[in-house]
């Protein structure tokens, strides 16, 4: 597969300085996103959200990205997974540049995943001449040919309607994402701490996205259809310089309800735990770190090193608990910070599917 070196989304930062882009060299915590911020934008608890404004873009703040996840499956009941993200790095904090001067960096990932197969496909853009971006209103963000736009009528609310679209050398996808119900804000009411020293990023997503359109592959189209889920995130120092690695679940219960949960891992102290419980109306709970435990049960040789693609999941204040197992257990992404992400089921308490990342391993 013709790939160009890829990076997971937290690992945006250094992939630009390892890739030659320019900036202040980075040193601290995973994918050095615990270095030193400096002249941008602090996240402080209490910020209001205003939409559509926020589905924009944030340029006094370092990093932010536009992520979405699909569980779909086909006529006949295959699955599938996808992936589309931009991300947005500034290289330098103060006011926005014009032309080729602009400090703006943007990256896309688009990925698919099959039981028997894992593509994937990244481009890269620099700000200030039209490559890449994203509009408020009409929503727009995209990179190259690969967009998410808004389609008549886009509610801000929900940020639906969107049709997607990305594609590499041997895949390609085509969505329409609905949704009727509101944005969720994770976190408590959108400020999600990354751990006890304060480290902190803006976050909401649209977990009730229901998606529908083609997805090729070796040159062979499926109609398919599922759920998705788009996270969007903005921040300027997100980890803690001790900060190693994460591994982060977003789930779609057949009951309608969401559960987001990450578990970061920490060199000197046990790992920092957080997640929000979401009902199928929208309402948002943080859970409590003490009622949350994330537990691998299997592991897969990927790449040389062993990974924890199996794990038992338990938040005791629900009283839920289930086993997760993946779609591929070899979707792993091979790049300069190399990770893992794919779909994946559960069953247990409750049933339904979503998607995993790991970092760090």
């Amino acid at each position: 597969m013709s790939v160009r070196a890829r990076l997971s989304r937290r690992g945006f930062a250094a992939g630009l300085a390892a890739l030659g882009f320019g900036g202040k060299a980075l040193a601290q915590g995973f994918a050095e996103l615990g270095a030193d911020a400096s002249g941008f934008a602090a996240v402080t608890p209490g910020r209001r959200f205003a939409f559509p404004a926020d589905h924009g873009p944030h340029p006094d703040h370092r990093i932010e990205w536009w992520y979405l996840t699909a569980n779909l499956s086909d006529t006949n009941g295959n699955a599938y997974g996808a992936q589309w993200t931009l991300f947005r790095q500034a290289m330098q904090p103060g006011p926005q540049r014009d032309g080729w001067a602009n400090q703006q960096i943007w990256m896309g990932h688009a990925a698919v995943t099959r039981a028997d197969t894992h593509r994937y496909s990244e481009t890269f853009a620099r700000g200030g001449v039209g490559q890449a971006g994203v509009d408020a209103e009409p929503f727009r963000a995209w990179i190259d040919s690969w967009q998410m736009r808004g389609l008549d009528p886009m509610s801000a609310a929900t940020i639906a309607p969107l049709q997607i679209n990305a594609s590499g050398t041997d895949f390609g996808y085509a969505l329409r994402l609905d949704a009727t119900r509101p944005l969720v804000l994770e976190g408590d009411a959108g400020y999600s701490v990354k751990s006890e020293r304060g480290q902190a990023s803006y976050y909401y997503s649209q977990p009730f996205f229901t998606a529908n359109g083609t997805l090729t592959i070796d040159g062979k189209s499926a109609n398919v259809s599922g759920r998705a889920w788009m996270d969007r995130e903005w921040s300027s120092q997100p980890l803690a310089s001790d900060q190693t690695g994460w591994d982060w679940f977003a789930l779609h219960f057949e009951s309608g309800e969401k559960l987001m949960l990450y578990r970061l891992r920490q060199s000197r102290s046990q790992p920092y735990l957080t997640g929000n419980w979401i009902g199928a109306n929208g309402q948002s709970i943080v859970l409590s770190a003490n009622s949350i435990a994330m537990t691998p049960t299997a592991t897969t040789e990927v790449a040389g090193r062993k990974l924890p693609t199996h794990w038992h999941i338990a938040v005791r204040d629900r009283n839920f608990t289930i086993e997760t197992v993946p779609l591929n257990p070899a979707s792993w992404m091979g790049t300069s910070f190399s990770y893992w992400e794919g779909p994946i089921s559960f069953t247990g308490t409750h049933r339904g599917v979503g998607y995993l990342e790991m970092t760090g391993y």
